[in-house]
């Protein structure tokens, strides 16, 4: 699978546990760490670990392997590193606070928006 493509079926996975505020960030001409970072926003820890666990689970169930996790103790901001894609879930003063999107500002955004969201 792609990376583009990976990056968006992980969106459609964190939407599906009510994540929102969802920015794709494509990295490939600004750095090797990833080609795609995935940022997004969950409510409370405990949302944040189910957006954490389904993202895992799902791709576990396909053959594709978490290669790192990190954060799972706070819940505040859990890290999956797929390689090519990074996700962060973070708790919305954690995303504040870090501001990924500002730190990696030259970096082309997708916004991803939930459908059913948008037609109320």
């Amino acid at each position: 699978m792609e990376s583009r493509e990976f990056a968006g079926r992980i969106a459609e996975l964190i939407l599906s546990k009510k994540g929102y505020d969802i920015h794709i960030l494509d990295l490939r001409e600004l750095s090797s760490v990833a080609d795609y970072f995935i940022i997004c926003t969950a409510d409370a820890n405990i949302q944040v670990k189910a957006i954490a666990d389904e993202v895992d689970d799902k791709l576990r169930d396909i053959g594709i392997k978490c290669k790192f996790k990190e954060g799972y103790k706070t819940l505040n901001w859990v890290l999956l590193d797929y390689f090519d894609v990074v996700v962060h879930v973070f708790q919305k003063d954690a995303r504040e606070f870090y501001n990924l999107e500002k730190l990696w500002g030259d970096a082309p955004m997708e916004i991803i928006n939930d459908e059913l969201e948008d037609d109320n």
